[in-house]
């Protein structure tokens, strides 16, 4: 088995970066979701789940931890990180409520004009980052802005297997991990308990609970007239309710992760 791809995510729900390797520490991947955009008036976070536009929005994490944000029609805008304890905005996340820094009037202005609504960019720091969902992983595992976890890996072969029930390719980034995994049999994941890519040991904590956010294109932010691939999975991957698709993780220690790399199945 080996590691097939990596992405990133700079911005929750804004496109993909595709990588050779990334720093790993236990956040997950260096830039990964360290930025999110909410509501100006209540904080509350945005997602591609309501806001499909979101698909458009390149968002690239640049060497020094800034962020430089792209979108058709708009000239791109480079976004320096902003100090870490000041200008501290509420911001509600599921069920997270945080204080993070924003990120300044020139990032929300540009966010604002292209979704059409007052809203604003903030920034995770890593002493601000919060604590996983009670009753998975250690008590000092953090994440920043995912949804719940810090990584999500998926088997390429779940998603051939998920591709041939449908009758037609659906993209990986539907479903938007961190890491893709070759040469496993489908859902091979959904046994594993710890694995090790290069020196870097990953604990798997909670299969991945999937919503209407896969049936958009990641391309155009156009939704399947069929609900795929979200009707298929739910035919036979639904547990206690929920459709599920991939396996949350978290890593010990730091280290980096490559394309190519064999992965090793642990626990």
């Amino acid at each position: 088995m080996l590691l097939s791809a990596l992405y990133r995510y700079p911005l929750k729900s804004g496109q993909a970066q595709t990588l050779a390797e990334s720093s790993v520490d236990a956040l997950g991947l260096t830039g990964d979701r360290r930025w999110m955009v909410v509501r100006a008036d209540n904080g509350q976070f945005l997602t591609q789940r309501a806001w499909p536009q979101m698909t458009q929005i390149g968002a690239l994490h640049l060497p020094d931890g800034s962020l430089r944000l792209e979108a058709p029609g708009f000239a791109s805008l480079n976004v320096p990180v902003p100090a870490a304890d000041d200008a501290l905005r509420g911001v509600t996340i599921w069920r997270d409520t945080l204080q993070v820094p924003d990120a300044g009037d020139a990032a929300a202005d540009w966010l604002s004009a292209l979704l059409g609504k007052p809203l604003r960019l903030v920034h995770c720091p890593a002493h601000r980052a919060r604590y996983l969902p009670n009753g998975y992983g250690l008590n000092s595992d953090r994440a920043t802005f995912p949804d719940g976890f810090p990584l999500l890996l998926i088997g390429q072969g779940s998603l051939d297997e998920l591709n041939r029930r449908i009758g037609r390719p659906m993209e990986m980034l539907r479903f938007r991990p961190n890491l893709v995994v070759e040469g496993a049999e489908p859902f091979a994941e959904d046994r594993w308990r710890r694995i090790r890519i290069g020196d870097i040991t990953l604990r798997l904590l909670k299969p991945s609970v999937r919503c209407i956010l896969t049936t958009l294109d990641p391309a155009t932010g156009q939704r399947s007239p069929d609900k795929e691939p979200l009707l298929t999975l739910k035919t036979f991957r639904s547990r206690d309710g929920d459709v599920v698709f991939g396996q949350n993780l978290a890593a010990d220690g730091e280290g980096v992760l490559k394309v190519g790399m064999s992965v090793e199945v642990l626990e």
